[in-house]
């Protein structure tokens, strides 16, 4: 029986990962190179400074690096990004369709809560969930199982109850690893990457109702 459904932030409510990517781009460019794709890849869904994407760029330009102008100009550029988002295609419908069915709804993310919930409250859903779990609540952040079952406690249920919507290999090994059933819902930048650890995949949360999946998971 599956009483709870817990959503990754960055890649699954709002499509974060292309913004944060583009915005160091733009900058690593201004400055005569290029962020290695592969290496944004592998930081995807991990905790905030596992991959130090200023000090790399500061280690390629050398002297005369203004760290904090560089840091500031990227945050203001992200942020300019960042609100200028909606929702990703069907969270909506199944953050409404999940209480329609009673079930405990969540986020668990390796962003920070203050962060992660900024934009719920900026999105209309912050009072449609019952736990909001960041990077700073749980001793390890993904692809370490801690977020999800810091989510999984105060959601008062047991990790075969519930569903986590993943975007990320890290992601999913997080919630795999801490008992859950897991659907792959993949963005632009994480499409290619393996998430065969997931128990099913969609091109969207749009392109199946949430009472079908349940029931495909179920089975």
């Amino acid at each position: 029986m599956i009483r709870a459904l817990v959503f990754d932030f960055d890649g699954i409510i709002l499509e974060t990962e292309m913004p944060a990517y583009t915005a160091w781009s733009e900058i690593y460019r201004e400055h005569g190179h290029e962020l290695p794709l592969d290496r944004w890849l592998d930081y995807v869904g991990r905790e905030a400074g596992y991959f130090d994407a200023l000090g790399h760029l500061e280690s390629l330009v050398g002297t005369g690096f203004d760290r904090e102008t560089v840091r500031a100009r990227r945050e203001r550029r992200r942020s300019e990004l960042l609100d200028t988002l909606d929702v990703m295609a069907g969270i909506r419908d199944y953050v409404s369709q999940g209480r329609r069915l009673g079930l405990r709804l969540g986020v668990a993310s390796s962003s920070s809560r203050d962060y992660v919930t900024r934009h719920l409250v900026r999105l209309g859903l912050a009072d449609q969930l019952q736990a909001v779990v960041g990077r700073e609540d749980a001793p390890r952040a993904k692809p370490a199982p801690d977020l999800y079952l810091r989510a999984l406690e105060l959601l008062g249920v047991a990790p075969g109850e519930a569903v986590a919507i993943e975007d990320s290999p890290n992601g999913i090994a997080a919630a795999k690893d801490a008992g859950m059933l897991v659907v792959a819902v993949p963005n632009d930048l994480t499409s290619a990457l393996d998430l065969s650890r997931a128990d099913c995949r969609l091109a969207s949360c749009a392109d199946l109702p949430l009472e079908a999946l349940l029931e495909r998971l179920q089975r």
